[in-house]
């Protein structure tokens, strides 16, 4: 598993943890729900400003999304 499944599959562990939506979870990181829904598919990689913009959004260390 690369790090981009990884980060797949645990944003999505910890936003449903969360009750939150994909929708939810983007505007509060200022990202599109689509974006975010292929960050959890692991279509797409996502930068290091972006990961930093969804871990503040679920008030955990960017690390914990490469765990």
């Amino acid at each position: 598993m690369d790090l981009k499944d990884v980060m797949a599959a645990n944003l999505r562990r910890i936003r449903h943890d969360r009750d939150l939506t994909q929708e939810e979870l983007a505007e509060m990181a200022g990202l599109s729900a689509r974006y975010i829904g292929s960050i959890e598919r692991a279509r797409v990689s996502a930068s290091v400003t972006i990961l930093g913009r969804i871990a503040d959004a679920l008030a955990v260390a960017p690390g914990d999304l490469l765990r």
